[in-house]
């Protein structure tokens, strides 16, 4: 899988980033989520972790020709908002060698891949549907 740096929050590489890949997905590295409330609210399928960046993150979308909205509609399983202002991101554990050798990942940080249109979801203005659920 070859990947295209988007964006992070930080310079030191070793941060929350966001990159495009060559399957219609992006991959979301983030910190690693362990026994607590935010990874209780999720069902974590075989395969499957979380991540929590900034919400700001996903600003970098715009690289990828995807409005830089903020998100809008945050939709389990693929995100929930937390009281901190940042966001938990559900996907597929990214195990392609050749995208992990193309990542810096501290010990303290994992990432998931995610579907083009399951990220692009949630950044499009609620339905009246929405508001009924």
């Amino acid at each position: 899988m070859k990947l295209r740096f988007l964006g992070s929050n930080s310079t030191g590489g070793d941060c929350p980033t966001l990159y495009a890949t060559d399957r219609d997905s992006y991959i979301v590295q983030g910190w690693q989520l362990f026994a607590n409330d935010l990874l209780m609210q999720l069902d974590i399928l075989d395969g499957e972790s979380a991540v929590e960046v900034p919400t700001e993150l996903f600003e970098h979308l715009k690289e990828d020709g995807l409005p830089a909205s903020p998100i809008t509609c945050p939709q389990a399983p693929v995100m929930i908002l937390t009281p901190q202002g940042t966001c938990v991101v559900q996907g597929k554990v990214v195990t392609d060698a050749e995208a992990l050798s193309q990542m810096s990942i501290p010990h303290y940080e994992t990432c998931v891949e995610v579907t083009k249109a399951e990220i692009a979801a949630l950044a499009e203005e609620p339905s009246a549907t929405d508001f009924q659920r």
